[in-house]
């Protein structure tokens, strides 16, 4: 099949501060964008914030993993740090394993969800500009979560 879209110009990034987003930090892998970018969707998260060296949005394993949702779900680049420092108002909770546990985080409805790198989670000069770090506490020997797992684990009790 072969699909022929107009590729959205998001020139200005027009973020919502009542509702929830998402903001990626160093997403490398392009099935785990595509995937997030999905889970987004399935829990009506319209907005994600990448930082500039996240996978290419267009590259075709992230469009063949959203699975359609890269048309639904506004995606925009950007150099985070600098973004999160101009949003005065805006609570980011942050992806970490040392954070408060995700079952004590109850009526979240605005705000962004940072989530890091694969291997080396949210790097320090954006996790300075976290408002709350968030944990998915664990119970077994894995070392981590997938990124894309952990943030449907984090939409899914938050939603």
């Amino acid at each position: 099949m072969l699909a022929i879209v107009q590729i959205p110009s998001f020139e200005k990034l027009q973020h919502n501060e009542n509702a929830l987003s998402l903001a990626l930090d160093g997403i490398q892998d392009p099935g785990n964008l595509g995937t997030i970018i999905r889970i987004a969707d399935w829990f009506g998260i319209d907005q994600i914030i990448c930082s500039r060296d996240c996978a290419d949005v267009y590259n075709a394993k992230v469009v063949q993993a959203s699975m359609g949702s890269i048309f639904r779900v506004s995606i925009y680049y950007t150099d985070l740090d600098s973004w999160m420092g101009e949003q005065k108002t805006t609570m980011f909770y942050g992806a970490a394993l040392n954070g408060t546990p995700l079952k004590k985080i109850t009526g979240l409805e605005k705000g962004v969800i940072v989530i890091g790198n694969e291997s080396k989670g949210i790097r320090e000069h954006v996790m300075s500009r976290i408002t709350q770090k968030i944990t998915i506490e664990k119970f077994g020997a894995a070392e981590s979560l997938n990124a894309a797992v952990a943030a449907g684990i984090i939409l899914s009790h938050l939603k």
